[in-house]
């Protein structure tokens, strides 16, 4: 990334802030089961905050793997860099929550004479959650990283890049549009994609309609880079959008077409927002991708041995030791290997 591009947005102040929500929409639910008190689903009863932030990621993640490979349209030295940023990251915190997290969380004390390495290693490839056997029983969402599995579908994202460069329609803006167009449409009506055999595409796509959702949001913020010298980004068309968006928070299918287009330019318009003390995020680690990696199984193991802990409490606990967790996965594991993107 060059240096105009790291430091002329608020891109990596947003990284952080969405993994924050992420780990604050994860407390609550975490600790009863009770997804009620989550903020955001007591206002609205349609979304939560880590649903929204996830969303985010992928808009922004749509926008940044657009221009990469506008920069670099070559697919070997483009799925180089796309591994290289999401596999140390993601293999690192795997082991981690395998043989560390779960034995923790394991009520059996036979926890690695059930471990199957086959399985386990081919979810690691998949970049699937990790397969370990039984923990944290009787919590609810016994898993040992539930967070993970939206890992697997940003990759997918990325692939759709890749063979949409070589067959030219990301220099194509307009068929990019028409493309972004079809997708929101099924993401609005979900009803279309039950036709899809689940089984025959679960390796592909994963699940269809989290792929549809997801890719809306991946395809949203390549338009708005590919259409960056047509976009103004205004303060007053941003507040205009912004109550629109927040009353579409009441219905699922005016949020499903509201987020993806009017929330996308108000995100992006504060991304390109002069706010010189917001540009000191683009000038230090990026630590935003080892704390969504470590936040859940942060949580998880507070709430194992302080199940007394609020959620709250749990949410500022588990900030700080995952922010130290993403700093030692940045400096220990994912900024070596980025150094070979290079090579």
């Amino acid at each position: 990334m060059s240096d105009l591009v790291k430091h002329s947005n608020n891109f990596n102040f947003l990284r952080l802030l969405l993994t924050v929500l992420v780990l604050l929409s994860h407390s609550p639910e975490l600790t009863d089961g009770d997804r009620h008190r989550e903020i955001l689903t007591s206002l609205f009863h349609t979304i939560s905050f880590g649903e929204l932030a996830v969303d985010g990621f992928f808009l922004l993640s749509g926008y940044l793997i657009t221009q990469s490979w506008q920069r670099t349209p070559q697919l070997f030295n483009f799925l180089k860099k796309r591994i290289l940023r999401i596999y140390p990251g993601f293999i690192a915190a795997t082991l981690v929550c395998a043989f560390i997290v779960a034995p923790l969380g394991a009520s059996h004390p036979n926890y690695f004479a059930q471990f199957d390495a086959f399985q386990f290693l081919k979810g690691m490839l998949l970049l699937s959650p990790p397969v370990v056997p039984p923990v944290f029983v009787g919590q609810p969402y016994p898993f040992v990283n539930g967070a993970m599995w939206t890992i697997a579908y940003e990759f997918r994202c990325y692939l759709l890049i890749a063979v949409f460069g070589i067959f030219g329609i990301i220099d194509r803006r307009r068929l990019w549009l028409l493309f972004s167009i079809c997708v929101l449409i099924l993401s609005i009506f979900p009803s279309f994609l039950s036709k899809i055999n689940v089984r025959e595409s679960s390796y592909l796509f994963g699940s269809p309609s989290d792929f549809i959702h997801f890719l809306t949001f991946f395809c949203a913020g390549g338009c708005f880079y590919l259409f960056r010298e047509q976009i103004r980004y205004s303060q007053t068309w941003a507040l205009l959008a912004l109550p629109i968006v927040i009353l579409s928070l009441f219905e699922l299918k005016a949020l499903r077409l509201a987020l993806p287009t009017m929330g996308a330019y108000i995100f992006f318009w504060f991304s390109f927002l002069n706010l010189p003390m917001l540009k000191r995020f683009g000038t230090v680690s990026d630590v935003s991708y080892g704390v969504y990696l470590y936040g859940w199984p942060t949580q998880k193991l507070l709430i194992w041995y302080l199940p007394l802990l609020s959620p709250w409490l749990v949410f500022v606990l588990a900030c700080g030791i995952s922010f130290v967790c993403g700093l030692l996965s940045w400096h220990l594991v994912e900024k070596p290997f980025l150094r070979l993107k290079s090579f």
